[in-house]
């Protein structure tokens, strides 16, 4: 009769062990988090939830659902860098995370954020992405080696050696995945990777993290754009008010209805399902705003970011959407029209010629990122800020339309990005302009909040008031839109009514990009 002998059954319990845990990526045991210095982003309670090696996991919810903090709990962000009070545990790769310094857990996770220039520490891109590896003491024949993999493995070569501030925002993306990719951690981890791309570079985020799952990383993005990461998905996390709702498997996911994304507060799986979207009536009549001989390079003598060859002609009280590729002079042009930028050419008239000074002040702009124009030190003393004549009352009913009265008293910088994207909105509202300009206003935003930004714009133009909008967002197009001007390297391409046949066109152009053969 045999036996197994105690230290015998020890090594195969610890193998088992040790198998059962490699096997565990991720494992977060009632996990609770609160904020420590007055955050306003949603704290976690009680979160159970494990990740195998190789899922691809989607965490979505509504903005301030706590999706960032639980990304932020897993690259070890919490608690090294944003304090507060902790309690359960978590395990990376079967290690006490808290336990670990932060650059220990770099080893085993890359993080890529929403806004790439967060996370850039170099000029020039292949030093960027050679600094990861510089960090980790790699040999330089070896950070050389990989640099020059990852550039071939995603198509890439034509980015290396240029400068960070010359690249169009789809680019800087791939670079901060492809500086994440040198360093060869096993998790990668993504928060609203997609937020500031147009639809070809969201094609080409898609393709990156289909290579990462083809080399059998384990991916975990936080996202309120689902339509790219339909196809890639194995897990879903549901996230409300702090706390794991729903998960679902990634056939679970793709077989829920549009009424039931809806309910959720998700956007949809398919963008064939927006433009089936009910269109609002288009104003008629009115005045014109005209705007004649637009020039401008930001080089002397360097090439023309924007050169209008004709008059454009737009009419005012509308909503008048401008779309193209990264880099298609978009929000260059923005920033001229409401006078910004001093020493471009050209002409913009209303009922009389508007001079640089008088667009200042009868243009309200907000910018794509929000944190260059929050100021105030509570909510509702931003939105009074823009205001000729403070008025709590209407600034209050201002901030509950986008669902942001209970914040009031925050100090703006606490908010949520989504949130902080919606105070900015708010000031908009409240300042009176005649124009307003909106760069990405929906940038990080989820169903929700993007309907209620649309209803303001709608409210907007129903006063006369005239909304430029700068976006991707086909959703936000079809929701409030009434024009489209379409721009591609610096000059209008077309300008068409948002009418039936308009919608076809904006699909079309949508359609194009994502079967741009982008690498």
């Amino acid at each position: 009769m045999g036996y197994i002998n105690v230290p015998f059954r020890n090594s195969v319990y610890s193998a088992v062990l040790s198998a059962v845990m490699e096997d565990k990526m991720v494992s977060i045991d009632n996990v609770s988090f609160t904020y420590g210095r007055g955050e306003c982003d949603n704290g976690l309670k009680e979160i159970g939830l494990e990740i195998k090696k190789g899922e691809t996991v989607l965490i979505c919810g509504e903005s301030g659902c706590g999706k960032t903090t639980l990304i932020r709990l897993i690259n070890g962000l919490i608690p090294h860098y944003y304090e507060g009070k902790l309690s359960g545990g978590v395990l990376l790769k079967g290690k006490q995370i808290h336990k670990l310094p932060i650059y220990e857990t770099a080893k085993y996770v890359g993080s890529v954020f929403q806004n790439p220039r967060s996370q850039f520490f170099n000029v020039d891109s292949t030093s960027e992405l050679a600094f990861g590896a510089e960090n980790r003491g790699l040999e330089y024949n070896e950070i050389e080696k990989r640099v020059i993999q990852t550039a071939e493995m995603f198509k890439m070569e034509e980015l290396l050696d240029r400068s960070l501030f010359q690249l169009s925002g789809g680019e800087k993306q791939k670079i901060a995945c492809a500086s994440v990719s040198v360093c060869e951690p096993d998790i990668m981890v993504l928060d609203e990777p997609s937020s500031n791309l147009d639809i070809t570079a969201t094609e080409e985020l898609k393709k990156m993290i289909g290579i990462w799952k083809a080399q059998g990383k384990t991916i975990i993005i936080s996202e309120h754009r689902l339509y790219y990461l339909k196809d890639l998905i194995d897990k879903v996390v549901y996230m409300q008010e702090g706390e794991v709702s729903k998960t679902f498997s990634g056939d679970e996911f793709r077989d829920l209805s549009v009424s039931a994304m809806q309910s959720m507060g998700l956007r949809p799986l398919e963008l064939e399902d927006v433009v089936k979207s009910k269109m609002i009536s288009l104003p008629t009549g009115g005045a014109e705003l005209k705007l004649v001989d637009f020039e401008y390079s930001h080089k002397k003598g360097g090439r023309d970011a924007l050169k209008f060859s004709d008059e454009l002609v737009l009419p005012k009280g509308n909503s008048i959407v401008i779309i193209g590729h990264n880099g298609a002079g978009k929000s260059t042009f923005a920033t001229c029209l409401c006078g910004l930028i001093k020493k471009f050419k050209g002409v913009v008239k209303d009922d009389k010629v508007l001079k640089n000074k008088e667009r200042l002040s009868k243009f309200y702009m907000v910018m794509q990122d929000v944190n260059h124009q929050l100021f105030a030190e509570s909510v509702l003393e931003e939105v009074l800020l823009s205001m000729d004549k403070p008025d709590n009352k209407t600034a209050e009913e201002i901030l509950s339309s986008l669902d942001l009265l209970e914040f009031k008293e925050l100090h703006p910088m606490s908010l949520s990005g989504g949130q902080k994207q919606r105070v900015a909105i708010a000031s908009a509202l409240a300042s009176g302009r005649e124009y307003i300009i909106l760069d990405e206003p929906t940038s990080g935003l989820d169903m929700k909040h993007m309907k209620e930004v649309a209803q303001n714009i709608r409210s907007l133009i129903n006063t006369g008031k005239t909304v430029f909008i700068i976006t991707h967002d086909i959703e936000l197009i079809i929701e409030c839109g009434t024009r489209v001007v379409h721009l591609e390297k610096g000059e209008v391409r077309d300008s068409y009514v948002l009418d039936q046949k308009g919608i076809k066109k904006v699909w079309k152009f949508f359609q194009d990009s994502r079967e741009d053969n982008v690498y």
